[in-house]
């Protein structure tokens, strides 16, 4: 099979086209030819080398798949031959990730593609979809009366974040830059703050009426942490999927008895059956902003560090189509 081999730690240049071989399934997997992928900011934080100890080299990664099944490892019973699945393959599993032609994954973690989606439009779901459904839901448990900040509204999992509050009856502001604005607020947000212009804390004290949010959620990082407690109304919850780079204070969050939540997304099928059923139903749709090939995952994820496509901002998920 062709697959991108990341050969070193470095810049988009690190990866190589390759022929190998086609994994073993073992019982309690799948074999599925991947008909679509997608990159996400893991991909590079992973080729960059973050996190050298989890992915011996040469590896295959790669955190997306929408494709059809191929063969069945013993014990399989929820899926057969023929059929199109989504699915987020095991980070830093040892039988490789997404960027190749084949993926065996257990069969705990698949579930049968939405009827209503292209390939592509599923690929771009799997990671982004489960990571907002684990910190929306799981999480800060967010309620349908409560309100929410979500930090880069325009971004992969900032897009469908909106669209996932929104579905839980909340109340929805954002941060995104002015070009960005009426994007966001298409997706469902109540009120749009651009971070370029506008102080967010200032902001969200004038629109609340000095309340405050419930639940901040942070994709973006820097100061997040530290000026959250000023914008959370008492017994508030921050969800961050940002490694913490640099120490921060956080003693204004005693003040208003504010929870973190450190999220690594885990997945599962169940989070996927959710989020499938909000797919059918058109509560959440997929964006797009980019596409490529497999030759050209370089390019995707050069445009993915930049966030910008064809001198625009990029909105949504960077898709690879394999086969």
């Amino acid at each position: 099979m062709k697959a991108m081999i990341l050969k070193k730690f470095g810049g988009p240049d690190s990866f190589e086209l390759q022929d190998v071989a086609i994994p073993e399934v073992d019982a309690g997997e799948l074999l599925v030819r991947v008909i679509a992928t997608a990159i996400n900011p893991l991909d590079y934080q992973i080729r960059r080398g973050d996190y050298p100890e989890y992915v011996p080299l040469p590896a295959i990664t790669g955190h997306d798949v929408s494709g059809v099944v191929e063969k069945l490892g013993p014990g399989v019973i929820d899926f057969k031959v023929g059929d199109e699945v989504f699915y987020t393959p095991k980070i830093f599993g040892p039988k490789g990730g997404s960027y190749a032609q084949y993926n065996v994954v257990p069969e705990a973690l698949v579930t049968h593609k939405p009827a209503n989606l292209s390939h592509e439009e599923a690929a771009s779901m799997t990671l982004v979809g489960g990571t907002a459904w684990e910190s929306l839901v799981s999480r800060a448990k967010l309620g349908p009366a409560e309100s929410v900040l979500i930090h880069g509204g325009a971004g992969g999992v900032g897009s469908i974040a909106i669209q996932l509050a929104k579905a839980m009856g909340a109340t929805v502001y954002t941060t995104a830059r002015g070009i960005d604005l009426e994007f966001v607020r298409e997706l469902g947000a109540d009120h749009a703050i651009d971070y370029t212009t506008q102080n967010y804390v200032e902001e969200i004290a004038s629109l609340t009426g000095g309340k405050g949010v419930n639940v901040v959620f942070d994709t973006i990082g820097g100061l997040t942490l530290s000026q959250s407690p000023h914008v959370l109304s008492d017994g508030g919850r921050v969800v961050t999927l940002v490694d913490l780079a640099t120490p921060q204070n956080l003693i204004a969050a005693w003040g208003v008895n504010a929870e973190y939540h450190f999220v690594f997304t885990r997945q599962n099928r169940g989070k996927l059956q959710a989020l499938k059923t909000l797919l059918e139903n058109g509560r959440i749709r997929p964006i797009i902003g980019a596409k490529f090939s497999l030759a050209q995952i370089p390019e995707a994820h050069a445009t993915l560090e930049r966030g910008e496509v064809d001198g625009k901002p990029l909105r949504g998920k960077v898709v690879i189509s394999v086969s």
